[in-house]
Order: C-alpha cells, then sequence, then structure tokens
C-alpha cells in the first residue's frame, strides 16, 4: 500500500509511540493524518467510534490507543484494562469492517505470551499457556483482538494486521510513579535521589527477570513498515531481539543519571514475567526490519530528554 496519499487515522496518536508514530507518516509524505482526541471521541462508545469514521472516511487506521501501564497499574486496575482494550479494539474494528477501511493495523503486546515462553519468544508460541498473572487480563484482551482480525479475514477478506510490541522507551515516555513501566520509573527514581542526596532506591521484586526494550522512533518505523507491506493476519514480534536482567538495568540507569548509590531490591513485590526477549526473524524478513538504536544510546536520549522536560516545567 502506498500509503502518502491516504486518509489516516491514528487512535492515540497524541500518546507517547502516537506521537512518533504521526510524526514519521508525515516525514513519509503522508499529509491527511487524522488523531482523534478523547474529549471528542470516546472509543470505548460505538456511537462515537461511528461518527469518527463516517466523518474521516480513513483507507488506514493504526490502533494505538489503549489503557496501559506497569506492573502495579495492572494490579490496581484489571478489570478496567481488560475491558477498556477490549471493547475500544472490538467495535473498532467491527466499524472498520462494515464502513470498507482498507487496512487496520492493531498493535498489540508481548504480554500476551504465555507466562513460560521459550525464550526467544516465537509467534508460534503465543497460543500455548495462560499469561503472567499481573498483566493478563491486559493482555488477552489484546490477544483476542488479535484473533478477531485473524477471524475476519478469513471470513470478510479484512486486511487486519497485527504487530507485538516489545517494552518501548524513549522521549515523551511515562514518568508517573503509579503508572510508569520500569524505565522511565528508574530514571526518574534514580535522578530525584541524586538531586536530594539520598544514599538508596529500592526497585521492585528480585531484580532477577529480563526484558527487552525497544526505542519508541525504532517502534514507529515498524508501525509505518507495517502499514505499508504486511499481508497477513498472523503476529509479528517487534523488538531489538536483545534481553537484559532488571538489575543490571537498574544498575545502568544509575550510572548515566549519575546516581552512586546503593540500588535495593524489594523481593515482596512481583517480578512479573520471569524472561522476556523476542525472536525477531519475522520483522526482518516481512517488513525489512531491523531496530537501529542501542539501549544505551536510547537511554542517554531519553535521559536528557527527562531533564530537558523538568527544567522547563521549574522555569515555566
Amino acid at each position: 500500500m502506498d500509503i502518502r496519499n491516504k486518509r489516516i487515522v491514528v487512535t492515540g496518536g497524541a500518546g507517547f509511540l502516537g506521537r512518533h508514530v504521526v510524526a514519521r507518516l508525515r516525514q513519509h509524505g503522508c499529509t491527511q493524518v487524522m488523531i482523534p482526541r478523547s474529549q471528542e471521541y470516546d472509543l470505548t462508545r460505538e456511537a462515537d467510534i461511528l461518527r469518527l469514521l463516517h466523518k474521516e472516511r480513513p483507507h488506514l487506521i493504526l490502533h494505538l490507543a489503549a489503557k496501559v501501564g506497569g506492573i502495579g497499574a495492572n494490579r490496581k486496575f484489571p478489570g478496567t484494562f481488560l475491558y477498556q482494550n477490549l471493547i475500544m479494539g472490538a467495535q473498532l474494528i467491527e466499524a472498520a469492517r462494515r464502513l470498507g477501511v482498507d487496512k487496520f493495523v492493531m498493535v498489540g503486546t508481548i504480554c500476551s505470551y504465555p507466562k513460560f515462553t521459550p525464550v526467544p519468544f516465537k509467534e508460534t508460541d503465543l497460543w500455548n499457556g495462560y499469561p503472567e498473572e499481573t498483566n493478563a487480563p491486559y493482555g488477552l484482551a489484546k490477544k483476542l483482538l488479535l484473533a478477531q482480525l485473524q477471524a475476519y479475514r478469513q471470513e470478510f477478506g479484512f486486511n487486519g494486521v497485527n504487530v507485538l510490541l516489545v517494552n518501548l522507551y524513549g522521549p515523551g515516555d511515562n514518568f508517573d510513579l503509579e503508572t510508569s513501566h520500569v524505565i522511565p520509573a528508574l530514571i526518574r527514581k534514580c535522578l530525584e535521589a541524586r538531586e536530594r542526596g539520598e544514599k538508596a532506591i529500592t526497585v521492585w521484586g528480585t531484580g532477577r527477570p529480563t526484558r527487552e526494550f525497544l526505542y519508541v522512533e525504532d517502534a514507529a518505523e515498524a508501525l509505518v513498515r507495517a502499514a505499508e507491506v504486511l499481508d497477513t493476519s498472523e503476529p509479528v514480534n517487534i523488538g531489538s531481539g536483545q534481553e537484559i536482567a532488571i538489575a543490571d538495568l537498574a544498575h545502568l540507569i544509575a550510572r548515566k543519571t549519575g546516581f552512586t548509590g546503593e540500588i535495593r531490591f524489594d523481593p515482596s513485590m512481583p517480578d512479573g514475567q520471569p524472561r522476556r526477549c523476542l525472536d525477531v526473524t519475522r520483522a526482518q524478513q516481512w517488513l525489512g526490519f531491523k531496530a537501529k538504536t542501542s539501549l544505551e544510546e536510547g537511554l542517554e536520549k531519553t535521559i536528557a530528554w527527562y531533564q530537558a522536560a523538568r527544567r522547563a516545567a521549574k522555569a515555566a
């Protein structure tokens, strides 16, 4: 699909990932990009979805809007995370099918994988078990939307594609300690502890689990590639293919932020999934995509952005 002359709706286009995707689309020559705002369109309401699609008549939808958060938020709001993600996606896919949208790009999550998936995670293992308990409701909602697109392709010929994103980070991330993911939380904790002269920070869990991270600008590139060339509803892992233990990540961020105190791990808090690392062969073969930004480079850019944002907030 040549997307440059298409009318494109990016749900969640004002969010962390969405802002980078919209910027990449515009760099790519797309001039008709519409970003529905939640104040005007509540995507959990079918009437609002229909109003949006009737008004914009998109050729392409990139569905990025989601209710997301770290382990703490997932434990506190499991029903909200399941319902809002499921209802938004299911109604949007159905409305897009009925109104003849040419292509639908669904952003899924590796939280859909079984808790004890062999590493590296292969897409063929997606249905071989139940997700890790702390984020299972969110992961299952996204997993059912993947099944919906596969079923709609089979029955209706609807062109919906699925990409499964690993943990993202980068400029514009959520640094709220109540709802953030691990990288922005650690960056904020280390910087604030350094400024206050504190001698230690506490990190949830044992530090032993591993995670994989993808710089947000690389993720945006992968999504634009999926919009252009992906033509199957089989899921495609999008990640860096590199894993790091949480303890090693914490020490790396401490070094990058200049925090020299002790890092204490709290084993009374949940670790989440034991290991996460993706097999990214499909992304390379089907999308021609390979992550460009190393973790160290991405962390430096993210820390610099957050420090600049804090200075600007203080000066305002």
